[in-house]
Formats: structure tokens, C-alpha cells, sequence
């Protein structure tokens, strides 16, 4: 009996469809390229349910005839492919003819579309089964394309889809991202009612970054460019030493189509190195022209990722841009970095980074080679007691309790507390140790429901991208129930008018702006337990910051009433424990003889 068999056409379209389509976000970023392959100059978004409901694109761009309207939703039909030679110098978003007919198999689909010139449009309806009835009807020059209960035949592959929040959060990003290689295109996306997007026609990316992000964080980005022959690097990166906690601002853009590059990350945080403090990642809206044959687009299923012919050309051509643009910013470069860049070579003490490429352990490096100090923070002006005080409650069995508090030996570094246990040396992170000492005493000021709210005399006003501002409404739910007041000023602008008395407001306004990423990210974590975790972060001494004696004992003291000495609320550890025997085996002094 044979075990081998083709697979029914109806299973095949549905796992092809799987390779292309993952959620809504990859529908819109499909009929958003094939508008732009079109020559549109104007693109329109509507969406349901984060996109699962419903998701509609219309364009003004070239149209289709009845005949290639019919064909449309045929696998491997296109108009951007004609002979095998095309696959090495593609130019257009699209070339495979396999996004519709994917979207078709797992959805229902209504396109309408027309070339203009007083011939009649054409409506074409497919349902899931494979069934396609192709009529005329009168429609505007372009195309628009209804997608319509999205996976309803795969409910599998429907249940992982995220909220619809989260959904249209990631929806809203790719278009930003497809706004800020086109500024000279009109972009809208509605959500139900409401618009999230309005970009209007600009005349250059800074402009569209201004658009999209605002003045405050234009302010903080310096312009890259720099030609190579036909290659080149341009855009904009942040201007040292600001940086963001993430990387969630850093996109490139390769011959205008938006992908994920290892190299290109990679030579951007090494462009970076040595000029940022430790935790923040550079903001980057980076552009690669290259000659079309030169990379290979035909890599990943969603055209995502791409190749270069030569990739090892790209990693330094960015790294020397960024120099560039930084040396112009900053002013003139120490002449190990510019040796180091025309020879490739890095300096270990120009970059902070020892030779495994790892982040050196020493005192942090600047520009030029010279070794920083931690810089000294002055003390808080809150009193000893007013830190966070918590009830005593069970204990891990391997870590010492209240009664068995570690004896304080001293500040390292300014960012680590020595502390000796049992003839053990401690090492603990004083800012992590405090952000859990304080998330227990958050924990059950919100249980008590008795926040103190300080009203802000001039509020605080700030701008969010569309995507925060998708995040925010996640978020605003638990910002409320945690004291803080936030209202709509128009457009993308909102004020802080109330917030947590244990704020200052620089704080307030930073603990509102991590939740909103936070939520933009669609994180797992219940969005109360997030902000509680940020609130704690922001209100915790920093690294960097010189501790009296004092200070230090009763911060080991109440860490060890804690419900979790080990780890912080964001699930990093705060101590390490050195046995006494490792140190003396490692400088060699007989554990028999401790006097010797």
C-alpha cells in the first residue's frame, strides 16, 4: 500500500498561505507593497478588530483590467516576473505572485479595481474554498482590496493571534516604517471610527520623522550619509549620548524595502560602542542603496531578509557613516578611532569592549580612548526612613533571613554593595536590590488601593509616535489604577496632570512612557505587574550612585524581608555569592590553614 501521496490542492494552498501569512499585520504589509509596486501616491487603511475582522486597503495607483484582475488570486501570477534572469536584479516590493492567492486561501476576499479611462471597473469575490466570481462594476481608478474573517478556516493558526491592541500596534509600526521610506506618500489607517495614522504627502525623511515621532526625538538624531561608488549609507541615528532602552527605534531600509539585517545591526552597535551608557541601544533609521543585482530579495517567504553579494562590504560602510556623522556632530575624532576606522581594527579602550567582544568589566570607555570614572550621583533627599518598610515573610531556605542579616563591607564600583554571609562574600546590585525592596511595598500599597496622587501646577505635555499611542490606550487602565491622570491634547500631543506622590515628575512622565512601551510590545506579563516593576525601576538608587554605610545596611537589611531576595521584579539577579573556598583556591592559600 502506498504511504506517499500528493497533498489535496485545498491543504497545499493553506500551508503555502501559512508561509506568508502569520497574522494581520503580514496581510497589510502585503497589499501595501503591491499599492506601492502599483505607483500609488495615496494609500488608505481600515481597519476591524486589530485587522481580524476586517482589513480594507485602497489605492490610487495604476488598476487592473478585467483579465488581470481575474488572475490575481492565482498562485504565481505577477506582472513583475517574466523570465528566470529577473529573480537577479529584482526591483519592485513584490515579485512572487504568491500574496494574494495566500491571503485568498485563508480569508475572504472582495477586490475592486479599475484602470480609469471610462472603462468599467471590475469586482472580483473569492471565498476560502477556491471559488472566484469575477463582474464588472464601477469603480475609480486603483485597486481596493477587503479582507474578511481572517484564519475563520484555520482556527489553529487563529488562536495564537494576539489582542487587538497588540495587533494594530504591529500593524501601526510597519506602516510607519513604510511612511518613512516613502515621505512623498499620503497615508492613512483607521481603526474602526478613529485614525491612528495620518500621514500627509512630505518633502524629505526628516520631515516625515517629525511626522511620525515629534520634535523631541528629531532633536536627539544626527543625519548619516556617506557613498561608497554605487553604494550608500544615509538616514539618521541618535546623536551621543542619547539612546533608548531598547531597540525598538531601529530600522533599515534596503533599496526602500524595510528588513531585518544581522550585519547591519551589527555594525550599527558597533558604530555605537563605547558612546552610550550601559543599557541604552541607538536609535536608527538607516537606508542601503545598492545596485538591484547586488542583493538577493528571494530569501525569506515574507521578504523580510535579504543578502547581500558581499555582506562583509556593508558592515564597515555603516560603521564609517555613523563615525562620520558622528565626528561632525561632535566635533573632531582621537586619532586611534580614526586609524581603527580606516583599518578596521577597534580599540579595546575606545570601545569598552574587551577582546571576546564582550562589554569590559573596567571603568567605562569614551571616545578617544580615555577611561571614565563612574560619575558620582549626590544622595536623595528623602530620609532613611522613608524607603520602603515590609512585612517579614517566608524565606528561601538558602538565603539568610532578617535575624541573619549580612554584614555590610562596602560600596564597589558605585553600582555594588560587599556584603559578607557565612564567611561568604556577597555581591549586590544596589539598584536591583532596591527596585525589589520597593516593588513589595508597591505591591501592597495597590492591594490597599491608597496611592498618594500629587496634582501636577503645569502639566506635563508629551508627545507619543501612532505606535505609542496604541500602546497608551493598552496601558492606561492599570496607569489609573496606579494614580496617574492622563488627557488628549490633540493630535499626538497628551498631558501628565496627576500622578504618584513618590514621583518627581521627570519620573512620573519616564514610568508612563516604559508602560506605554511595554504595552506596545505586547508583553505576557499582566500590565499591572509591569507598571508596578517600572514604577519600582524608576524610583530605585541608580548605579553610579554613592551610598553611605547607613544607607547600605538597611538596604541588605530590608531586601532579606523581601518575598524574593534573589531576583528583581523584572526577573534579573541581585546577588552573587563568591564561597570563601573559590577565593582561596584562587589565591592559592591552604583551606586546612586559615592563618597561614
Amino acid at each position: 500500500m502506498n504511504r506517499i501521496a500528493v497533498l489535496p490542492d485545498s491543504l497545499s494552498r493553506k500551508i503555502a498561505a501559512g508561509e506568508v501569512i502569520e497574522r494581520p499585520v503580514s496581510v497589510t504589509k502585503e497589499l501595501v507593497e503591491n499599492a506601492l509596486d502599483a505607483g500609488a501616491t495615496a494609500i488608505a487603511v481600515d481597519l476591524v478588530a486589530g485587522g481580524k475582522a476586517l482589513l480594507r486597503v485602497r489605492d490610487d495607483g495604476c488598476g487592473m483590467s478585467r483579465a488581470d484582475a481575474a488572475l490575481a488570486l492565482v498562485r504565481h501570477a505577477t506582472s513583475k516576473l517574466s523570465r528566470e534572469e529577473d529573480l537577479f536584479s529584482i526591483a519592485t516590493l513584490g515579485f512572487r505572485g504568491e500574496a494574494l492567492a495566500s491571503i485568498a486561501a485563508v480569508s475572504r476576499i472582495l477586490l475592486r479595481t479599475s484602470e480609469g479611462g471610462g472603462d468599467p471597473g471590475t469586482l472580483v469575490e473569492s471565498e476560502p474554498d477556491g471559488k472566484v466570481r469575477v463582474q464588472d462594476a464601477a469603480f475609480p481608478k486603483g485597486t481596493e482590496i477587503e479582507v474578511r474573517d481572517l484564519f475563520h478556516n484555520l482556527p489553529a493558526r487563529k488562536k495564537f493571534l494576539r489582542g487587538d491592541s497588540s495587533e494594530l500596534g504591529l500593524i501601526v509600526k510597519m506602516l510607519s516604517n513604510i511612511a518613512l521610506a516613502h515621505p512623498g506618500l499620503r497615508l492613512t489607517v483607521r481603526h474602526g471610527p478613529r485614525t491612528v495614522l495620518d500621514c500627509p504627502p512630505v518633502g524629505s525623511l526628516r520631515e516625515r520623522l517629525y511626522q511620525l515621532y515629534g520634535k523631541d526625538v528629531l532633536e536627539k538624531l544626527m543625519e548619516v550619509d556617506l557613498s561608497d561608488g554605487p553604494f550608500r549609507v544615509s538616514g539618521f541615528a541618535s546623536r551621543p549620548p542619547y539612546g533608548r532602552p531598547d531597540r525598538s527605534r531601529q530600522a533599515f531600509f534596503v533599496n526602500r524595502r524595510p528588513v531585518k539585517d544581522k550585519i547591519l545591526s551589527a555594525a550599527l552597535q558597533q558604530a555605537f560602542s563605547g558612546l552610550l551608557e550601559k543599557g541604552l541601544f541607538p536609535e536608527a533609521f538607516l537606508f542601503v542603496d545598492v545596485p538591484f543585482g547586488e542583493v538577493d530579495v528571494n530569501v525569506h517567504p515574507a521578504k523580510t531578509e535579504v543578502r547581500f553579494r558581499d555582506g562583509q562590504l556593508f558592515f564597515p560602510l555603516v560603521r564609517r557613516a555613523i563615525e562620520r556623522a558622528r565626528t561632525r556632530v561632535l566635533g573632531v575624532m582621537d586619532l586611534s578611532e580614526i586609524i581603527a576606522g580606516e583599518s578596521g581594527l577597534t580599540f579595546g579602550a575606545g570601545t569598552g569592549r574587551d577582546e571576546a567582544g564582550d562589554t569590559a568589566a573596567g571603568p567605562a570607555a569614551v571616545p578617544g580612548g580615555k577611561a571614565r570614572v563612574p560619575f558620582q550621583v549626590g544622595e536623595r533627599n528623602e530620609p532613611y526612613a522613608s524607603w520602603p518598610n515590609v512585612a517579614e515573610p517566608p524565606l528561601p531556605g538558602n538565603i539568610p533571613g532578617p535575624a541573619e542579616s549580612p554584614r555590610v563591607l562596602g560600596q564597589f564600583g558605585f553600582a555594588y554593595i560587599l556584603a559578607e554571609d557565612a564567611g561568604d562574600l556577597l555581591i549586590i546590585d544596589q539598584h536591583n536590590a532596591h527596585e525589589r525592596v520597593i516593588y513589595d511595598r508597591y505591591l501592597e500599597i495597590d492591594r490597599e488601593k491608597k496611592w498618594p496622587v500629587k496634582l501636577s501646577l503645569i502639566p506635563l505635555v508629551f508627545e507619543l509616535s501612532p505606535a505609542q499611542t496604541i500602546g497608551l490606550e493598552a496601558a492606561d487602565p492599570a496607569l489609573c489604577s496606579s494614580g496617574f491622570r492622563i488627557e488628549p491634547m490633540g493630535g499626538r500631543s497628551y498631558a501628565l496632570r496627576e500622578y504618584p506622590d513618590v514621583f518627581q515628575p521627570e519620573e512620573a512622565l519616564a514610568v508612563v512612557l516604559a508602560a506605554v512601551d511595554e504595552s506596545k510590545r505586547g508583553a505576557v506579563t499582566p500590565a499591572k505587574d509591569r507598571l508596578l516593576a517600572t514604577m519600582a525601576c524608576k524610583s530605585a538608587v541608580k548605579a553610579g550612585e554613592s551610598l553611605p554605610r547607613e544607607k547600605m545596611e538597611f538596604l541588605v537589611r530590608e531586601l532579606f524581608r523581601t518575598s524574593n531576595p534573589g531576583v528583581c521584579p523584572h526577573g534579573r539577579p541581585i546577588i552573587v555569592r563568591i564561597p570563601r573556598s573559590q577565593i582561596e583556591r584562587g589565591i592559592r592559600r591552604p583551606v586546612s590553614d586559615p592563618k597561614s
